[in-house]
């Protein structure tokens, strides 16, 4: 049971009041990171349903910290927006909330239901095929499913394949492949992992920030991968960023909204 005791007093109704967190990483560098984030909640308070509708942030305020005393709800979903599970969803945000998984009954009779991450959801295969097709691919091309990685998580890689498996079993391109910005295979080593003539490579990120604003276009460029004569590359933005991250959202919400503890 969380220790966590607020000050917030509980509004009286004749149905329990509903509250929504998204949580997200932020970053004190690259303001367009929370962009989606905001993006996400103007549309779920347009759409209507919850009481409340919060960000949290790790890098930036409002905290992660301070989200549940922000928020006086009795039913509180917290939807991390996060490309996959690891670090932040299964450590960060449960020990910064005070939460005890993906069902916690506060000390003061709240309930929190902490989702997935939004990343993990089926339709985030169909926002990557969408993605590819905004930046000009036609269906002929290699599509490059591209994540962030890490060695010193293995779970950061699994949902990245994942996904890329889900955009081959639709049939729409001819070639789908997965490389990495931060381990192996490399989005440097692009040209040889494909075969077709053009190449689309979709990140698989949340925001346009600072990893696929700058950092990536600069080392494709470097790296003579994005500037080759003699293949043509295509490079679309972060998968998070589409419109359609909404109906993810709602999907998940939908889903803990069932959960009995």
């Amino acid at each position: 049971m969380s220790e966590r005791v607020t000050k917030a007093t509980t509004p009286k109704s004749d149905r329990p009041s509903r509250g929504l967190i998204l949580a997200g990483h932020g970053s004190a560098r690259n303001p367009d990171t929370r962009k989606p984030i905001c993006a996400c909640i103007q549309a779920m308070r347009a759409r209507g349903g919850f009481d409340q509708l919060h960000c949290a942030l790790w890098k930036e305020e409002p905290h992660f910290s301070i989200a549940l005393d922000r928020m006086t709800a009795d039913d509180i979903t917290v939807v991390p927006f996060f490309i996959s599970e690891g670090y932040y969803t299964e450590e960060v945000i449960p020990r910064e909330m005070g939460l005890d998984g993906r069902f916690t009954r506060l000390d003061d009779g709240r309930v929190v239901r902490l989702t997935a991450p939004v990343g993990l959801h089926e339709r985030f295969a169909e926002l990557i095929v969408r993605r590819a097709r905004e930046a000009g691919a036609t269906g002929e091309e290699s599509l490059v499913v591209l994540g962030h990685g890490t060695p010193r998580n293995p779970n950061s890689e699994k949902n990245v394949y994942a996904q890329a498996e889900r955009v081959r079993a639709m049939q729409l391109f001819p070639e789908v492949v997965t490389c990495f910005l931060d381990q192996e295979p490399n989005m440097l080593q692009l040209w040889s992992m494909t075969e077709r003539e053009s190449v689309v490579m979709v990140p698989l990120f949340i925001a346009d920030g600072w990893h696929v604003a700058e950092t990536i276009p600069e080392e494709l460029a470097e790296g003579g991968v994005s500037t080759r004569a003699d293949r043509s590359f295509l490079y679309s933005r972060a998968v998070g960023t589409d419109p359609g991250l909404i109906e993810v959202v709602q999907g998940l919400v939908d889903e803990a909204a069932t959960w009995t503890g």
